[in-house]
């Protein structure tokens, strides 16, 4: 059986010699059925799960039909965030340059001004976010009249962020005759209603709708308390020890916080948040690109469609929403046949999400926990251990309760975190402590030496985190 190859295809030379250079030879499903469509200029609704390869799926076609001597904007290609719009445009930019074609950037969070200068350069490509294309057509500086294809990438986001409308005013500017695609990891019926609105006879492409996440991805879950999952993910990144990690929150308000916790404990970390402006944004997501950021920690807005090389690690730190939003969390690893790795932080009362998750993808979510530093079967370690200087018992979350001599018992938290949760229980009959004549009980301090270890601890506290600051101190 002959390999299908993008000459193959209908790609031209000057595109697969491209693509050759940045190591494709070969198209993968969805580009061996979209491309040819695509070519023939038909309408096109295609469903594929993330990390397939979509983004070349449109994209080739879409240049390969542009005329470059055209001076005019002959595509137009909308995403939901500014990262991935960026993210299109550099792949625009590096397939489009052997063909002489043109493009640029319309996004939300950028100088409108530079913007609108550059205009003036006759793109023949424009790759933008909705809300700032309607603001350009409002000014009227540009002209939709001319499009042959437009492409909506990530439909299912779209809708989410409500920006439908603007797609939908947009798609009135232009003449009917143009091509359009619409591309996504999920499909609703909200989709479809808009696709049998704005397209004609289209042709719907489903890669193997049933399998919605990566075959090469192997999804894991860790079970712990709330105020321990900061720590198990401290743990679980030590652990996997990958280059690269994502980490996904549900609540923007919470992102400096888990940046700031896991810079304190050596492991350097970004935030991407999605009110932030795009000069930060973009520095973040490069620095994170370059090495330089191990961690980065973001909301499901702000890192939608995100496609980070070598990366193979996604942690969720909140379980996400619902289903989808898992796909599109998981989906930034295991791209395009790469080996990749899931991992959900659960507290026990979370722990039916993931079951949920499971039945509705048909995937499997094993349940793990980590020992000594080891991986383990969720619940294979004993509960109880035997130390010669007493018993203790460890839950399912690694966290160790420990007796004390004297049987009084005291909470270390996990890896010997100080159980920052809770006042430690006061522990009779320690070592070396100096009991208070005529009595069995300890000798209290003198309110003046109180103060003393205060101020002493304040400088020790001092350039310290919030929440270390506040950490009782050891028995």
């Amino acid at each position: 059986m002959t390999k299908t190859t993008f000459a193959g295809l209908g790609i031209r030379e000057q595109l697969t010699a491209a693509l050759q250079d940045y190591g494709i030879s070969e198209p993968s499903p969805v580009q061996t059925e979209c491309i040819p469509a695509a070519l023939e200029g038909r309408d096109i609704l295609a469903q594929s799960q993330t990390g397939t390869g979509k983004t070349l799926a449109y994209l080739l076609p879409l240049l390969q039909r542009m005329t470059s001597e055209d001076k005019t904007l002959q595509g137009l290609i909308l995403a939901p965030t500014q990262e991935l719009a960026m993210q299109i445009l550099r792949e625009a930019e590096k397939y489009g340059e052997p063909l002489g074609i043109q493009t640029q950037a319309l996004i939300g969070g950028a100088a409108i001004k530079r913007q609108l200068e550059k205009l003036k350069l006759h793109p023949q490509l424009v790759v933008g976010t909705p809300g700032r294309i309607r603001e350009i057509l409002a000014l009227r500086k540009l002209k939709l009249h001319t499009l042959r294809t437009v492409v909506v990438d990530e439909v299912d986001q779209m809708f989410q962020l409500g920006g439908t409308a603007d797609v939908e005013h947009i798609l009135r500017g232009t003449l009917r005759e143009r091509q359009l695609m619409f591309l996504s990891a999920t499909i609703n019926p909200e989709i479809r209603a808009l696709a049998a609105k704005e397209m004609k006879e289209p042709l719907e492409i489903g890669i193997e709708p049933e399998q919605r996440t990566s075959k090469t991805l192997e999804h894991l879950y860790f079970v712990c308390e709330a105020r321990d999952k900061i720590d198990m993910l401290r743990r679980i990144v030590r652990h996997f020890e990958p280059e690269r990690t994502i980490v996904f929150i549900n609540h923007t308000d919470q992102i400096a916080e888990v940046e700031g916790k896991m810079n304190y404990v050596g492991l350097s970390a970004g935030a991407l948040y999605g009110d932030a402006d795009k000069t930060a944004r973009s520095l973040t997501l490069k620095r994170f690109r370059e090495g330089k950021i191990r961690v980065l920690v973001a909301s499901d807005v702000a890192a939608r469609g995100l496609d980070i090389e070598e990366l193979s690690l996604v942690v969720n730190l909140d379980p996400p929403i619902d289903a989808e939003h898992y796909v599109h969390r998981v989906g930034r690893t295991g791209r395009m046949g790469r080996k990749g790795l899931a991992v959900s932080i659960i507290t026990p009362q979370e722990e039916f999400i993931l079951r949920k998750f499971s039945r509705e993808l048909g995937i499997e979510i094993e349940p793990k926990a980590l020992f000594g530093g080891k991986l383990a079967e969720a619940g294979a370690a004993p509960f109880k251990r035997t130390r010669s200087s007493g018993s203790g018992k460890t839950g399912a979350d690694g966290t160790t309760h420990r007796a004390s001599s004297s049987g009084t018992a005291r909470r270390v938290g996990v890896e010997g975190n100080g159980g920052r949760s809770g006042k430690p229980a006061q522990i009779s009959g320690k070592p070396g402590s100096r009991p208070a004549s005529g009595s069995g009980e300890p000798r209290k301090s003198s309110p003046t030496a109180e103060r003393k270890k205060e101020r002493l601890q304040d400088r020790k506290n001092k350039g310290a985190p919030k929440w270390l600051k506040n950490k009782p101190p050891r028995s």
